[in-house]
């Protein structure tokens, strides 16, 4: 498993999905990739608040 390159549906700047976040993400059995960028992920959580 290697880092992956993402570009963040939102903002359309590329992210670093790491080796730490997909075994995360493995672990707690989600199946899709994110697709918004950790600043953007933050400010659609804080707009569902």
């Amino acid at each position: 498993m290697e880092d992956k390159k993402i570009v963040c549906k939102d903002c359309g700047e590329e992210f670093i999905f790491t080796v730490g976040e997909q075994e995360f993400y493995k672990e707690k059995g989600f199946e899709n990739e994110p697709v918004r960028c950790p600043a953007c992920r933050r400010a659609k959580k804080q707009q569902h608040r």
